[in-house]
């Protein structure tokens, strides 16, 4: 376990309003004139992207430094995340398609990620898409989708001291760790 009381994972459906309430997280634990940084894994494949892209920013301001970390999550938070600087991550799901897009072991970089989540110096959201709540996909490739968001989840969820689910812009208590398992 990530004995980081800060660091959270925040899990909901597509337009649940999980970016909102992670960004609110971030907020909350800046001190006076604090740059809350967004490591953004999306990449604008399309308009429609592009416009969900511009939507976001809109919505943090120019109060946020923005990195883009569509592969090399780790290296991001590493270079970017201090106790002055908390760190919001979205989205881990858009990481793993490029993850798998790019033929990368997403098991091994997800314990790349829970090995650097403990060893970071400052407070960190990491954002992410439930999709398994639905139907079974009719096709391999979503499938397999469908199961290395679920594993991921799962690891991170089990590493991190709090998870948190948005249903409906509401946000449900999964886990909140309040000491570190020895």
């Amino acid at each position: 376990m990530i004995s980081q009381a800060a660091v959270a994972h925040v899990l909901g459906g597509a337009r649940a309003g999980k970016s909102a309430y992670a960004e609110t997280l971030i907020v909350s634990a800046l001190a006076q004139g604090d740059t809350p940084i967004y490591i953004a894994t999306a990449q604008a494949g399309d308009d429609e992207m592009a416009a969900r892209i511009a939507e976001h920013r809109a919505r943090r301001g120019d109060r946020w430094t923005t990195i883009e970390a569509p592969l090399d999550l780790v290296a991001a938070l590493g270079a970017h995340v201090a106790p002055n600087r908390p760190a919001l991550v979205d989205c881990l799901t858009l990481w793993l398609a490029n993850l798998l897009a790019s033929g990368r072991d997403v098991a091994a970089e997800t314990e790349r990620l829970v090995e650097a989540l403990a060893a970071l110096g400052g407070p960190v959201v990491l954002v992410s898409n439930e999709v398994a709540l639905g139907i079974v996909p009719d096709n391999a490739l979503a499938r397999a989708f469908r199961d290395h968001a679920g594993r991921m989840h799962q690891t991170i969820a089990a590493a991190v001291p709090r998870v948190v689910m948005i249903v409906a812009g509401l946000p449900l208590l999964l886990k909140n760790a309040t000491r570190v398992d020895t």
